[in-house]
């Protein structure tokens, strides 16, 4: 599970995916331009990478291979977002790069509309889901086309250009069938809800109390007799020339690991990737989260299912990462005092883990990301998703400092300038909002993400919520950090002075759900991201 701030930025990386005191930025080099673009809602800025310097040539080479992976994966993302996505990008792509008049106003209207695609890796809204209005001169287009020998499929055209036509990416509205009225690529356009729900119904795990994640890696398609199967995203099915790919750099990561327990949980994705074998995803999982030695660390596979309307399949990213030791050995505390946390909860006693085990917090510092994670990141990832192995293995959460660090030094007054309801509202969030941000994400991740148990024979969160699951568990993690935030057990354990930094927080949450979030969408469109649904 990811946490976001609600707001559309890209990240490139500066060498040398919540908030922190101001004297966790003194190391900042203050001619550093952070903000490089801005266009249509978006705004990009860069990061910078401090602990880079601090690795070793062979940790460079592994966070290097891990990186590549992710890279080479970059086009199953933009094929799964939208079956037409990748001759669009590649035909905008041609023609950024051609020699036409670079100059003229029907290019820079192009231009536009081409940043907003590259953004999103793809032609639909990565917040609301929407797909973008072409504002630039469909004549200019057509004829650049024929000038640069460029030619773009008939239903291609039209996606770009008919409105009405798939006209979202993911919809979960009330009353429609999710999958016809989704043109996200998890499915053929042809399948129904109600026909995807039957196959997946006839599917049993073996051991239902280790469910398998049935269709996390794979599309599910329709062959010429007009029945339902799975094409599975492997280096033996969909997608095997770039999963090769992949497969080759994590081979070579594997070489250069920092101990033999990255390299075996490295040999298991090798594998799973090989197969497609879900089981094996499961082997790998619990092999990583127990992996937790070394400076370098990694998210790689199909992994969140914010993307399918129906919670199955998992969308391609990759996050490389870099221990911030500093940063990590203060926040500690959090995942130390993870049993108390789970023991005070609200919820039922019924519903509480009676030992919480393997759970892992850790500031880090992104070296680079893909897919999914990007160029939209997120700001903390709590993984895995299986219930059964975070009830059985444990988890780990990282909150992503350095994208944090981009918000804030970017970041301007004006918001808080006109709607700060009194002076000291406004006060107390220059003093403590950062803080209190970082917290929140802290007890999203660790204590949130980690709460709770299924009752037995209940079934898995897609199967019981359906399209409210992922929407649903983010609200929970949600409501679990703002009901703790608050508590004197913050103030014990040493990781605020105070409860303003918590007060700060909840007018920071009120004011994003009620503003900034909404800024991110046009006016009536409906809200479809998760994070901001809940």
């Amino acid at each position: 599970m990811k946490s976001f701030f609600m707001t559309a930025v890209a990240f490139s990386a500066a060498l040398a995916s919540c908030q922190a005191p101001e004297a966790e930025h003194s190391g900042h080099d203050t001619e550093f331009q952070w903000k490089v673009d801005r266009f249509a809602d978006i705004q990009v800025l860069r990061y910078q990478i401090p602990s880079w310097d601090n690795l070793t040539p062979q940790q460079r080479i592994y966070a290097y291979h891990l990186n590549e992976a992710g890279l080479a994966g970059r086009d199953i993302m933009w094929d799964c977002n939208y079956r037409h996505n990748l001759e669009i990008r590649k035909t905008f792509e041609a023609i950024i790069s051609s020699d036409i008049n670079k100059e003229s106003a029907e290019y820079q209207d192009f231009l536009t509309y081409a940043k907003r695609v590259f953004f999103a890796n793809g032609i639909h809204h990565h917040y609301s889901n929407a797909k973008f209005a072409a504002d630039f001169d469909r004549n200019w287009f057509e004829n650049t086309l024929t000038e640069l020998g460029l030619s773009l499929n008939e239903e291609a055209m039209r996606a770009i250009f008919d409105p009405s036509f798939d006209a979202k990416k993911v919809n979960r509205a009330d009353g429609v069938d999710l999958l016809l009225a989704s043109a996200v690529n998890f499915y053929a356009p042809d399948v129904t809800q109600a026909e995807a729900e039957a196959f997946y119904a006839s599917k049993v795990s073996e051991d239902p109390d280790r469910p398998v994640s049935f269709g996390l890696n794979s599309r599910l398609s329709r062959d010429a007799e007009g029945n339902l199967y799975e094409e599975v995203f492997s280096a033996q099915g969909r997608y095997a020339n770039s999963i090769a790919k992949i497969i080759e750099h994590l081979e070579a990561a594997k070489a250069v690991a920092e101990n033999e327990q990255q390299a075996h949980a490295l040999g298991l994705l090798i594998e799973y990737y090989q197969t497609g074998d879900l089981k094996k995803w499961d082997d790998y999982n619990i092999a990583w989260v127990e992996s937790t030695e070394g400076d370098v660390d990694y998210i790689n596979g199909f992994v969140e299912v914010y993307n399918d309307p129906m919670g199955y399949r998992g969308s391609y990213e990759t996050i490389v990462q870099v221990k911030d030791f500093d940063a990590s050995a203060r926040m500690a505390v959090v995942a130390d005092n993870v049993q108390w946390f789970e023991d005070h909860s609200s919820i039922m006693d019924e519903h509480k883990k009676k030992n919480v085990v393997g759970v892992t917090y850790k500031i880090v510092t992104v070296a680079g990301e893909s897919g999914d994670s990007s160029p939209s990141t997120p700001i903390g990832v709590n993984l895995p998703n299986a219930n059964w192995i975070r009830a059985e293995h444990g988890s780990k959460s990282v909150s992503l400092g350095n994208i944090e660090d981009a918000y804030h030094q970017s970041a301007g007054s004006g918001m808080l300038d006109e709607f700060a309801y009194s002076e000291e509202h406004a006060e107390r969030a220059r003093k403590y909002g950062e803080l209190g941000s970082k917290m929140h994400t802290a007890l999203h991740e660790v204590v949130g993400h980690a709460s709770g148990k299924l009752n037995p024979g209940v079934g898995t969160p897609k199967e019981t919520l359906k399209n409210y699951s992922s929407t649903l568990e983010e609200a929970r993690a949600d409501l679990v950090a703002l009901y703790f935030i608050l508590d004197d057990k913050m103030q014990e354990i040493g990781l605020m002075e105070n409860k303003e930094a918590g007060y700060a927080e909840y007018d920071n949450y009120i004011a994003n759900g009620m503003m900034l979030q909404l800024r991110r969408i046009l006016p009536g469109d409906d809200i479809e991201e998760d994070h901001m649904r809940n």
